[in-house]
């Protein structure tokens, strides 16, 4: 073992030459396969947290792995300025699978809600005839759609907005949840005199703690949008593909949005793929030169998307996630009786829990968590996210559980 391999020695060089905007719990991985991590000590440690839901399907699952292999082989760019001969079964096989018409591929999360963002202001004023630069957009409190100066602009986090101003105007903000603020945003005159073509809306708030809406809320909103004419924009980018244990999280509430925005998983874990899937009417709005990018829709990425979207047709995924979950729940509220959590929110093999004052830290419980082999992270101080892969063992997710609740009650 070389010298940067101990783990001391490559946190303390990362800590040196990286720029410090994460905080990684204190552990170098080396390699995985299924749930299981492996540090360059040889340790093994269970994934709990499955890179925020882009390893839905694992590390190194072996499909996905097989068609990255293949076609690296053969073709992995071409940029948008020529055809390539996966780009149009992946983009079919995914509008057919949100039951939509067209998809525009990007690389990141944060690459399709800025698409969607543009794309829902460009509809306003194609097809609603919305006066220039006066489109709105409603979004929530207590958000996370990305990092770019337009995404920031409407967070109501500090850590995420604090000092990157001036900000990006055209952003109206309202409690999650809230149906009356909702309906008043969409209702009322906006300040500046602009008109509302859009509600963008994460299902289920990850980053926030995994913050489920209240029932009714999803589908209340979509009658509300169809009503007013105004686009449903549904972030599924954590909590779409199989996480939930519906292929989207919209489905537990019978909602299908207007547009789908998709990332993370859709990748496979093996390299950033996003999309913004719409109708025609949409999606249309877009011509030849006003949107782009290089990497979006590679060869490389559609073969591996292409592979994500047959392993979601196939539904296994989603029957497990809901099937787990349902044990996940279980083991929770059983936590919650105890008193060592004051929280805990469940959907599909997703969770969000609130760790007891007393009982230390997020980011303390996920460390000693740690020291016992499991790797979860923290959220807002108090609040654990829970969401391996769905592949994961039902005895190892038992075993997990079992440290989780040891750690806690300890």
């Amino acid at each position: 073992m070389s010298a940067l391999e101990t783990p001391a020695a490559h946190i303390a060089a990362a800590e040196d030459h990286g720029a410090h905007n994460y905080h990684p719990l204190p552990v170098v991985i080396a390699s995985a396969r299924g749930a299981w991590l492996t540090d360059v000590t040889g340790r093994r440690y269970l994934d709990l947290l499955a890179g925020y839901s882009a390893l839905n399907f694992g590390h190194g699952n072996p499909r996905l792995i097989a068609e990255a292999k293949a076609q690296l082989g053969r073709l992995t760019l071409t940029s948008r300025a020529f055809h390539h001969e996966h780009f149009a079964p992946f983009v079919t096989a995914l509008a057919d699978l949100c039951g939509m018409e067209m998809v525009l591929p990007m690389n990141t999360g944060a690459e399709a809600v800025e698409t969607a963002v543009k794309t829902a202001r460009k509809w306003g004023y194609r097809v609603r005839g919305v006066p220039r630069d006066k489109a709105r957009i409603v979004v929530a409190a207590d958000n996370f759609h990305g990092r770019t100066t337009t995404l920031v602009s409407f967070s109501t986090d500090p850590d995420a907005y604090r000092d990157h101003g001036p900000f990006t105007p055209g952003f109206t903000v309202v409690p999650f949840g809230d149906l009356a603020a909702m309906r008043e945003a969409l209702s009322a005159p906006t300040e500046d005199g602009g008109t509302v073509v859009a509600v963008l809306l994460e299902p289920i708030q990850g980053e926030a703690g995994v913050i489920l809406p209240p029932p009714g809320y999803l589908r209340a909103v979509r009658e509300l949008t169809a009503e007013r004419g105004v686009l449903l924009m549904a972030d599924e980018i954590q909590s779409g593909l199989g996480r939930t244990g519906r292929t989207f999280a919209c489905e537990h509430e019978g909602v299908v949005p207007d547009v789908y925005i998709l990332g993370k998983a859709l990748g496979g874990g093996v390299l950033p793929v996003s999309a913004v899937v719409s109708s025609a009417e949409v999606l249309g709005v877009h011509r030849p030169g006003e949107h782009g990018s290089t990497f979006g829709g590679n060869p490389l990425a559609c073969a591996v998307g292409l592979e994500v979207v047959a392993m979601l047709r196939e539904g296994h995924l989603q029957a497990r996630a809901s099937r787990l979950g349902e044990r996940v729940q279980d083991e929770l509220a059983k936590l919650v009786a105890a008193g060592v959590l004051t929280g805990a929110r469940v959907r599909g093999l997703w969770a969000g829990l609130d760790v007891a004052p007393g009982l230390g830290t997020g980011r303390e419980v996920s460390e000693r968590l740690m020291e016992r082999g499991v790797l979860v992270k923290d959220t807002h101080g108090s609040t654990l996210r829970i969401a391996p892969p769905l592949t994961i063992e039902e005895a190892d997710l038992d075993w997990a559980l079992t440290q989780l609740r040891e750690v806690l009650t300890g």
